[in-house]
């Protein structure tokens, strides 16, 4: 496994703005409705949930809020019926994109990214033309400024994770999905802070774009990870840190 995109760092970042626009929590929320009408209302027997839940504390939702999302998938309350559907596309310079949506209109969902691939130099494909470049994989992300490399190292790998990865201004934990939840539990045991806690897909290889192309895909990115529909967007996008400063 070769490491991130540059996307993820950038995302990372970006991530106290997408909070301050409110729209994390209509995320949250959407992911707590569909974690609990497949898997029940209890996070104890629901790891999914749990996470779900996790994320939306640390975002500081309201209580009520949270029990509200959870009933509503479980049917105690009436509420809109989300549907899960991933999409694969590529990007300008033959970039894989992976966009996982959770929405209650199928057709709006598709109609806009298509077209939001189409705006920014890209195209959707056929049904798993690139999520084999994928792999799933949990992921943990940790300010440096709250743990020290050797002790996350070392708690990391005794409790089944699979690399720590040195990222900028975070490591990056990553586990198999199914060590996801013991390692998690380790690190919070540690009293060690994260800023994301998922399931997610990390690429194998990474394909690096300069130029227009890399301000398209930037911009690709960002407006799919805007979309109301999206829940989730991965690519194996990477990019030099001169065009990175030049964009910016």
């Amino acid at each position: 496994m070769s490491g991130h995109s540059k996307w993820s760092s950038i995302k990372h970042k970006k991530g106290a703005a997408d909070a301050k626009r409110g729209k994390i929590f209509t995320r949250l929320i959407k992911e707590i409705t569909v974690a609990a009408r497949i898997g029940g209302g209890d996070p104890d027997g629901n790891p999914r949930l749990r996470t779900a839940i996790a994320a939306a504390k640390s975002e500081n939702m309201p209580k009520e809020n949270i029990e509200r999302a959870i009933k509503k998938g479980t049917g105690e309350l009436e509420g809109v019926s989300y549907e899960e559907i991933s999409y694969d596309g590529y990007g300008p310079g033959g970039v894989a994109v992976l966009v996982d949506c959770l929405t209650d209109n199928k057709n709006r969902a598709v109609a806009e990214v298509k077209h939001l691939f189409e705006r920014y130099g890209g195209n959707l494909g056929e049904p798993g033309c690139v999520s084999w470049l994928f792999e799933k994989k949990g992921l943990i992300v940790i300010d440096k400024d709250e743990v020290d490399e050797e002790q996350l190292m070392e708690l990391a790998l005794e409790s089944g994770a699979e690399d720590v990865i040195d990222e900028e201004s975070v490591f990056e934990v990553v586990t198999g999905p199914s060590d996801f939840e013991s390692v998690k539990k380790a690190i919070e045991d540690s009293k060690i802070s994260y800023s994301v806690a998922e399931i997610s897909m990390i690429p194998k290889n990474l394909v690096k774009v300069e130029g227009k192309k890399a301000k398209q895909m930037l911009n690709l990115m960002q407006c799919l990870e805007d979309n109301e529909d999206v829940s989730h967007v991965y690519s194996n996008f990477d990019v030099s840190d001169e065009t990175m400063e030049a964009l910016s």
